[in-house]
């Protein structure tokens, strides 16, 4: 049995979120652990799980938490790489 691509499955862990959307990681996790409510989150015991339709509305309103560029990626994109 093969793995679902993570553009198919409903809920996240947040790593897999992270990667999904090329987020800051350190930015990600501040607004987990912030005391905001959050309509993306859903608490399962002790684990964060993001519901993806959810958080992909919250993201298309608060684009701040895009990964931002390293300083070595601006000439490796002009290389083509």
């Amino acid at each position: 049995m093969t793995k679902p691509l993570l553009t198919e499955k409903e809920t996240l862990n947040p790593r897999e979120t992270i990667e999904l959307f090329g987020l800051s990681g350190r930015k990600f996790y501040a607004l987990l652990n912030s005391n905001q409510e959050l309509c993306f989150l859903a608490h399962f015991r002790s684990r964060k799980l993001i519901i993806r339709d959810e958080f992909a509305k919250y993201y298309a309103e608060h684009p701040e938490l895009e990964r931002g560029e390293f300083r070595g990626n601006k000439k490796r994109k002009e290389k083509g790489f």
